[in-house]
């Protein structure tokens, strides 16, 4: 067992960095729902709603990672709790802590991989959408054919557009930093004393 000098620290680092990572996932939680809500709101109140037609796989991988996110924030906030159950007399095992912080790792690192499979969908799609537009005309469109209306063809991409970017890499970014402190704090509970 682990003597007491070693347990402080380890309950310090917990607690310390649980805190760390809790605040910075919040806070980059909190830009990807209110982006997420914007460009909901936006996008119904467009006159072509059927413009980024493409954009709707990736926006939903970004739900799906966001709520992750949520998961993960819980997780942070379990992690938290272990380290302050740590320095009380009635204290977790090493086995039942770094499981908590393995389940951590993995929700971060499921989130990760549907933020970045998002991210490829959301970039594809505008990179048709870029392809198609008027070189060195800023907003110009090509001319649209008659039985295409609503496609991606000849549209400019627009600030809301990139606003559904910016909350995936928000949440990529927010799921990044979990992992790594996951990684971290795993790395020093199995640390030798």
């Amino acid at each position: 067992m682990a003597d007491q000098l070693d347990l402080q620290r380890v309950s310090a680092a917990l607690r310390r960095i649980g805190w760390g990572r809790f605040w910075t996932q919040l806070a980059l939680g909190v830009v990807v729902v209110v982006v997420l809500l914007f460009n909901n709101i936006s996008g119904r109140l467009a006159a072509n709603t059927n413009r980024a037609l493409g954009l709707g796989p990736g926006l939903s991988l970004t739900t799906l990672s966001f709520l992750l996110l949520l998961w993960s924030l819980w997780q942070a906030w379990l992690v938290i709790r272990c380290g302050r159950a740590l320095a009380s007399p009635v204290r977790p095992s090493r086995g039942e802590t770094s499981r908590l912080i393995k389940r951590s790792l993995l929700i971060d690192l499921v989130g990760l991989s549907l933020a970045a499979v998002g991210y490829q969908a959301l970039a594809g799609s505008l990179f048709v959408q870029a392809s198609m537009q008027v070189p060195g005309f800023f907003g110009a469109q090509l001319a649209v054919p008659p039985g295409t209306r609503g496609s991606l063809m000849g549209l400019p991409i627009t600030s809301i557009e990139m606003l559904s970017v910016l909350s995936n890499t928000q949440v990529l970014f927010a799921h990044l930093i979990g992992l790594c402190v996951s990684l971290w704090l795993l790395q020093r509970v199995y640390r030798p004393s």
